[in-house]
């Protein structure tokens, strides 16, 4: 079995308050874009779980220990990732692994759900990958309508560990109150619920954890510069970041960024309707 598990986009986030399990409330859409992992199961004597890209542990292997511990009688698996996500770039690679896992025991396990939820925030939105308005701290999922189809260029970043955005976010008292992001959230399901493109509500494709990645890692502003420079209608940072992205109206427009901007790490790819 082949299974490709996508990169997710944060078309927005929201930023919340922290709750006392530690983590904060949010707001965000959530979007699986065409930059995927492949991930290859085989029946094997023992479970196993390799990426060669990383060393030790992995969220993925998590995941297959936590169908066992919920009693899941499958053979042993050998469960192989190659990688093509960025690995900590802020696009849920490793939640994407992990949720592809979890989706072997669909209709198996119960509670699936809160066993995704257990292994991290962004993991819930991706059983099954698709675009989601993204609530309390990842646990809430609403399923909205694929968006038209548009286009992304990327310029991927690593080494800015989430803890470290959030703890600078709390430090340069980022937030929002409880009342605003509810109202964000109804803003966004009437904008986003109708499955146009992203930039028909471009006004609404805010990330509150921008300052506090720039504050971190300064290059940030830059790279998001770039991308206004080569056309981009929007430009953000993913997640905690340090990836940013820009949004194109279609792939060629994309090309042509990418083209401009000259950074051999630029990926480009398709959002919304994938085929």
């Amino acid at each position: 079995m082949l299974i490709h598990a996508p990169a997710k986009l944060n078309l927005c986030l929201y930023l919340g308050g922290s709750r006392p399990d530690g983590r904060h409330e949010l707001c965000s859409l959530f979007c699986p874009i065409g930059l995927a992992d492949l991930i290859e199961v085989s029946e094997a004597e023992r479970d196993e779980v390799i990426c060669g890209d990383l060393d030790g542990d992995n969220l993925a292997a998590r995941a297959l220990a936590a169908l066992r511990a919920q009693g899941w009688e499958r053979p042993p698996l050998r469960i192989e990732i190659s990688k093509r996500i960025p690995v900590a770039a802020g696009l849920g690679g490793a939640s994407a692994d992990a949720a592809a896992v979890l989706g072997l025991a669909r209709g198996e396990v119960s509670d699936l759900e809160e066993v995704a939820f257990e292994l991290g925030a962004d993991v819930p939105s991706q059983l099954p990958p698709s675009f989601a308005l993204v609530g309390g701290a990842g646990e809430r999922v609403e399923r909205l309508p694929d968006p038209a189809r548009h286009s992304i260029l990327l310029l991927p970043r690593g080494g800015l560990p989430t803890a470290d955005v959030f703890a600078e976010a709390d430090r340069l008292g980022i937030g929002r109150s409880a009342e605003e992001l509810e109202a964000l959230r109804s803003r966004l399901r009437e904008a986003a619920g109708a499955g146009d493109s992203p930039l028909r509500y471009r006004d609404l494709l805010v990330n509150d954890l921008e300052p506090a990645a720039t504050s971190l890692r300064p290059e940030i502003a830059a790279d998001l510069e770039a991308l206004r420079e080569v056309g981009a209608a929007a430009a953000l940072l993913s997640g905690s970041g340090p990836t940013v992205f820009g949004v194109f109206a279609d792939l060629p427009a994309a090309r042509r960024g990418a083209e401009r901007i000259r950074s051999e790490d630029a990926i480009v790819c398709d959002a919304g309707r994938l085929p």
